[in-house]
């Protein structure tokens, strides 16, 4: 990752806090692309308004055009939320997001990185799988994870289906101790 302050460049960098409330814009725009699929969210905050801390935000662009927010459920790292507006996707910024957040997950000792996301979503479910995540049986989700995701039902975001994906980042094929 770099600290490149290029208003044209896109390279991921660690947010600095004065960053993060221009992100929610980034994130109601992402959001926007979902009309196209039926899926409409529910009026509320946006994830990214729900924390103040630059150390979990990884950010593409100066002023940035992407972000992806992390967090730790049940002993690994979770993304949170993944957003890039939509006048700057489809140019490798959410992959490129997510590979370091997968870099910054094995760096810190993680077997894992998870996240919830919608199924049959091209951008979503099926994206993710082309990238090295698999979907979980419910029966492997941890007591964090299962909270979580009951919470998002509580949200009213499982608008279609949801399924929880799992990357391990090391060559084990089983599931870390939770």
């Amino acid at each position: 990752m770099t600290s490149t302050r290029s208003s044209t460049s896109t390279e991921v960098r660690w947010a600095v806090a004065g960053e993060l409330p221009g992100l929610a814009a980034v994130e109601v725009a992402a959001d926007g692309v979902f009309a196209q699929v039926g899926i409409t969210f529910p009026e509320g905050t946006t994830m990214i308004e729900e924390t103040d801390d630059p150390s979990r935000v990884l950010v593409a662009g100066a002023p940035p055009v992407g972000f992806a927010m992390i967090g730790w459920v049940d002993g690994l790292v979770h993304l949170d939320q993944l957003a890039v507006h939509p006048s700057h996707g489809r140019q490798g910024i959410g992959g490129r997001l997510l590979e370091a957040v997968c870099d910054h997950a094995a760096s810190t000792g993680s077997a894992a990185v998870t996240l919830t996301t919608f199924r049959d979503v091209p951008w979503n479910g099926p994206w993710y799988a082309q990238r090295g995540f698999a979907t979980l049986d419910p029966a492997e989700w941890g007591p964090e994870l299962t909270g979580l995701v009951a919470h998002e039902r509580e949200l009213g975001i499982e608008l279609a289906p949801r399924v929880v994906m799992r990357r391990l980042l090391s060559g084990e094929a089983t599931a870390p101790r939770i």
